[in-house]
């Protein structure tokens, strides 16, 4: 099975974490904080690819 998560254009808070290698928590406190764009679909919190790329960026973590 291919793994298809690098075609994503929106990752859970959960995947966002794991990725920056945060816990949770510090993940949804930057949510919370509006440092990294989300958006609320139903009950899950989501964020696009593009506001993980921008929050990283701003934070001079990629050239």
């Amino acid at each position: 099975m291919e793994d298809t998560r690098n075609d994503q254009v929106v990752l859970t808070v959960t995947e966002v974490a794991s990725q920056l290698r945060i816990g949770r928590a510090a993940a949804y406190a930057l949510v919370h904080s509006g440092q990294l764009k989300a958006v609320r679909v139903n009950r899950r919190i989501l964020v696009p690819k593009a506001a993980l790329d921008d929050f990283l960026q701003a934070a001079g973590r990629v050239s």
